[in-house]
């Protein structure tokens, strides 16, 4: 019998993997699902913490496609930001490494999964969740969640038996993936002082020039092109967080409710995602109509809260997510946008399902559908329901 780890590599990972073999006296596979962040040195990295640390075997596994395919695609549909500012950075991601971390406990034959979350947290409902319904035959095992671990208790742990931390890891908790990094800390524990530059992997911003112009294209509410040059939805992702980090763009905090009722604050580093989404709502405008507009916006966002607590396999997601789809039919066509310090806009946009009309009408100006005595009527009607409600109410 063996246990699998989830394996990022951090303070509280790299503690469960001494902590399960001294505990249960049974052999550790450690399992780190690439959902964006992981370079040949960091997967070398990975493979020599794991060793060190005492693992039997490490496993890395791409994530980065189904990510995309089954979670991002959606979350850009929508134009989901949590709280209006967050794209969601790991939701979606506990997902896909709870779906390859139990491929490899079935291939291992093991029987339980360990993961490192704390029990004040929001990742500890996701893995549940997910390990739950792939994996009800496995035991889970929560080493900081059931021992009420602190970062300090860990490093201490560690510390006794050899292994070093680098400060910044014990410091800070960073998540880095395709759909941004989100950084925790001293700072985000209460409501006022925001990171310092130093604690963003981007660090201090050194913008290369003013600003740069981009041109994203768009298929049925997917990007399929930037620039001209088509490209594979992840190394479009992967290429817009290199062009937008030195800018800035996407770098915020975020307070909002986590699952278990509490109010969290957390730092995010994320170019890409608020690229896309300013570029492909500002692509909708043109397209869709109001209604359709003003029903995805409040579908897409329970879609993300339902996500954002750990909800994806809920019926109603599917549900959703094939309402998105049919609303990107029309959504089509090319975004003009330009990254300045801070920020990204949107300076055009282009579709050949544009409903910005000028043949039928420009507006302010000339129509060629109605008349003036047609709008008239048409303005006397609109104020029917507010004439008849204000003539009831004063009239008595």
């Amino acid at each position: 019998m063996s246990i699998v780890l989830a394996f990022s590599g951090g303070l509280d990972t790299s503690f469960c993997v001494p902590y399960l073999r001294e505990t249960f006296n049974e052999p550790v596979h450690t399992v780190t699902v690439n959902t964006g962040s992981i370079t040949g040195k960091d997967a070398a990295r990975l493979q020599a913490r794991s060793q060190e640390l005492g693992a039997d075997s490490h496993h890395l596994v791409d994530g980065r496609r189904p990510l995309f395919d089954n979670h991002l695609r959606y979350l850009i549909m929508g134009n989901v930001l949590r709280g209006g500012v967050y794209p969601l950075c790991v939701g979606s991601e506990r997902v896909v490494q709870a779906r390859m971390t139990v491929a490899v406990a079935r291939g291992l034959s093991a029987r339980a999964i360990a993961h490192g979350s704390t029990g004040a947290g929001n990742d500890q409902v996701r893995f549940d969740v997910a390990l739950q319904l792939l994996a009800d035959d496995l035991d889970i095992i929560t080493p900081i969640r059931d021992n009420q671990l602190s970062r300090q208790d860990t490093t201490v742990f560690l510390e006794e038996r050899g292994f070093s931390m680098p400060a910044a890891t014990t410091r800070y908790s960073v998540n880095a993936g395709l759909w941004g990094t989100t950084i925790g800390g001293a700072e985000t524990l209460g409501t006022r002082d925001p990171l310092p530059d130093e604690a963003y992997p981007g660090a201090a911003l050194a913008s290369p020039r003013p600003h740069q112009d981009i041109i994203l294209t768009f298929s049925k509410g997917v990007p399929v092109a930037l620039g001209g040059k088509t490209m594979d939805p992840v190394s479009l992702i992967e290429t817009l967080n290199e062009l937008g980090l030195p800018y800035g763009v996407g770098r915020n905090t975020h307070v909002g409710d986590t699952i278990l009722g509490l109010k969290g604050r957390i730092a995010f580093e994320a170019p890409a995602p608020i690229i896309l989404i300013t570029a492909h709502r500002e692509l909708e405008k043109i397209v869709l109509t109001k209604w359709q507009r003003y029903q995805k916006d409040h579908l897409a966002n329970f879609y993300g809260m339902l996500l954002h607590e750990g909800q994806n396999f809920d019926p109603v997601m599917r549900d959703i997510e094939a309402f998105l789809t049919s609303s990107q039919e029309v959504v089509t066509g090319s975004v003009f946008a330009r990254l300045l310090k801070g920020a990204v806009v949107v300076r055009g946009c282009e579709s050949p399902h544009s409903m910005f009309n000028t043949g039928v009408a420009t507006y302010g100006e000339e129509v060629a559908h109605w008349d003036g005595r047609d709008a008239r009527g048409f303005c006397k009607i609109a104020g029917m329901q507010a004439y008849l409600a204000q003539k009831a109410r004063t009239s008595r």
